[in-house]
């Protein structure tokens, strides 16, 4: 399994009654790949993980591992603050094929450094799947530390973090923790490419839900040198950035799906619907980057 350059975090896309839209998301995933994505994260944060059913949890990974078929990593979302319920989900993932597992910070319970090394070594102790640590203060309201991570890296499961710190001194310190071979994908659009030059392998986006052939080009550009047009594309995206988190994410990014014809912007509560300014604002940013006529 190889993971860089740009990685969807997938939307779940819902009929207008909030039942899931499972043609919709299909072709949403096929559409994916046709423009370049070169990974595919389902049932993440921006999957609404937090209010599908674990039945619909598992049909999400499934059909995404079953439009793929192996074209691009399929990176699972399978955290949660139970650690049982944690092995649950990433043993799924394992059975239906997919690449790798990406399990959040416990959220609520607030664990100690120690009690996140023990769920993380736990889940990677249960499952012969490389996992990839996602950490996200601002949503988990925990933090793990550079020196957790580096215990954790020791661990042959335990491969990569998704950082959504924002913190840009991060890569270099995880770097120095866990090792070159230790991946990092950052979880923050806005910093994506500065990531990249501070040490990190790639971005889960979830600009690249509705941007995905930008997002790629511009990590492809970093790669092999094209740093002008990687930036220009950078330059190119902030706007888009701006609007997809100007109220809670998935908000934004589904109600500009649903302009791309990808299910309705329907998110389940307690996430309410957009208000018109931010439909708007992000209708106003698609058009700015060439995405809506």
């Amino acid at each position: 399994m190889h993971l860089q350059g740009s990685l969807t975090a997938l939307i779940t896309p819902m009929h207008a009654d909030g039942s899931l839209d499972d043609a919709a998301f299909r072709r949403f995933v096929e559409w994916q790949l046709a423009e370049g994505t070169e990974g595919l994260v389902p049932v993440g944060t921006t999957g609404e993980s937090p209010t599908l059913s674990h039945e619909e949890h598992r049909r999400v990974v499934e059909a995404c591992i079953e439009v793929a078929r192996g074209r691009a990593p399929v990176v699972a979302g399978t955290g949660s603050n139970s650690t049982a319920e944690a092995i649950a989900l990433t043993r799924h993932a394992k059975q239906a094929g997919a690449d790798a597992a990406l399990v959040v910070t416990p959220y609520y319970n607030r664990p100690t450094q120690e009690g996140l090394y023990r769920h993380f070594m736990a889940i990677a102790d249960a499952v012969e799947l490389p996992i990839i640590i996602y950490n996200i203060p601002g949503r988990s309201v925990v933090d793990m530390t550079p020196a957790t991570m580096g215990r954790l890296a020791k661990h042959p499961n335990i491969a990569g973090v998704k950082d959504a710190t924002a913190n840009l001194a991060r890569p270099l310190h995880q770097k120095r923790e866990c090792g070159e071979g230790f991946v990092q994908l950052s979880g923050e659009d806005h910093t994506a490419l500065a990531f990249l030059a501070a040490g990190g392998h790639g971005c889960i986006s979830v600009t690249s839900n509705v941007a995905p052939r930008l997002c790629a080009d511009m990590h492809r550009a970093w790669r092999e040198g094209r740093l002008a047009e990687a930036m220009a594309i950078q330059d190119r995206l902030v706007g888009l950035h701006d609007a997809l988190f100007s109220e809670t994410s998935p908000g934004p990014v589904k109600h500009a799906a649903s302009r791309l014809g990808f299910g309705t912007a329907h998110c389940r509560l307690p996430l309410a619907p957009v208000t018109e300014a931010t439909a708007r604002q992000v209708e106003t940013a698609m058009r700015d980057a060439g995405l809506l006529n």
